[in-house]
């Protein structure tokens, strides 16, 4: 889905004018090494370095926003063919590339479906995935699986911050939830901060000791501490933009093997396919797609541990709403058409009394 209007890629060739190798620079509003959202962006760059030959470099700006507009300033002057940024640095984004017509901008990830006519901008439908992910933990809840409590129908979410980008996921997660079981209730539990684990760890261990039988991450780097928790109580865990149990099977696989699913954006293809396109001429710069489960944009990890933990009926009422979902069947609310009242009366609906 796009919209918006567009302005045609010029082909890959560098603007200095020193060389025709395309060059692609990433800069992260956080840091590498959370196994999840940067990680997953991070792939894509080496994804694009491999497959298409380019030059490409990643610059890790940190969490301190006021440091990131001159990482962005740095790198329109370092005559870079793309620069690849968004998610917390959209709104920047959004404020700067008009001024610097000439230069190519992707934004991996954004709210803000006003595009400038020179920034490609990509959304991912995280209320379609959340609502898998609900499916997923009130299937769990009341089953018969060796880690499930038979006698509350109780799950766990954790958030990094209370924002509409993480509501978003909350908001399907909640819809989901309430498909496979009217009378479920959802503990919830906003960390304040993206890269804390030992904050994560902390709420979700009280999620736990309250009655949780599985709990989703939606919180990056804090989140760590969410599958943390999980090993240390063995209960079960969802994780979150990237396939998180398979990044843990070979150095903890105990982990991982509490890792019943993860709802994954496919970033790192989605990357390269846009540099691909903008090599090629073709990427419809002054647009905003949408990369939902239809678009293969998102979707979950039905890995082995989940092939392993699912037996073929929990599987089926996970593969019913995703086929719903897809054929329109089901339509999930987003936290982005919500006010603030519309989703604390969502949260309460399903809080434990």
């Amino acid at each position: 889905m796009l919209a918006g209007g567009c302005l045609w890629a010029n082909g890959g060739s560098d603007s200095s004018g020193d060389s025709d190798q395309l060059s692609v620079i990433l800069i992260i509003p956080g840091n590498l090494g959370d196994k999840s959202f940067f990680d997953s962006a991070n792939s894509g760059m080496e994804m694009i370095k491999k497959e298409l030959g380019a030059k490409t470099k990643v610059i890790e700006a940190g969490t301190d926003s006021t440091m990131w507009e001159p990482a962005l300033y740095d790198a329109i002057e370092g005559n870079w063919d793309i620069i690849i940024t968004g998610s917390s640095m959209s709104e920047l984004l959004n404020k700067v590339a008009p001024d610097f017509p000439e230069q190519r901008f992707i934004n991996f990830d954004t709210t803000i479906s006003e595009t400038p006519a020179n920034v490609y901008a990509m959304f991912y439908a995280t209320n379609d995935v959340g609502f898998l992910a609900g499916t997923v933990a009130a299937a769990i809840t009341g089953s018969n699986l060796p880690l499930a409590k038979k006698d509350d129908a109780i799950i766990g979410f954790l958030g990094g911050m209370d924002i509409p980008g993480i509501n978003d996921f909350l908001v399907g997660y909640i819809e989901g939830a309430l498909n496979v079981n009217p009378n479920v209730k959802v503990l919830v539990s906003y960390a304040g901060d993206f890269g804390d684990p030992a904050k994560g760890k902390e709420l979700t261990l009280v999620q736990y000791k309250a009655g949780a039988d599985v709990i989703y991450n939606v919180a990056g780097g804090t989140g760590l501490g969410l599958l943390d928790a999980a090993k240390a109580v063995d209960a079960y865990a969802i994780g979150v933009d990237s396939d998180q149990a398979m990044l843990f099977s070979e150095t903890d696989p105990e982990k991982a093997e509490h890792i019943v699913t993860s709802t994954v954006k496919q970033m790192g293809q989605a990357l390269l396919r846009a540099v691909r396109l903008h090599q090629e001429g073709k990427l419809p710069y002054g647009t905003y797609a949408v990369q939902g489960i239809v678009e293969g944009g998102v979707g979950l990890a039905k890995n082995k541990y989940y092939n392993s933990i699912m037996t073929s009926e929990l599987k089926a009422i996970v593969d019913e709403a995703e086929a719903k979902i897809v054929n329109g069947e089901i339509t999930v609310s987003s936290a982005f058409g919500m006010s603030s009242e519309q989703i604390n009366a969502l949260r309460e609906s399903v809080s434990v009394k």
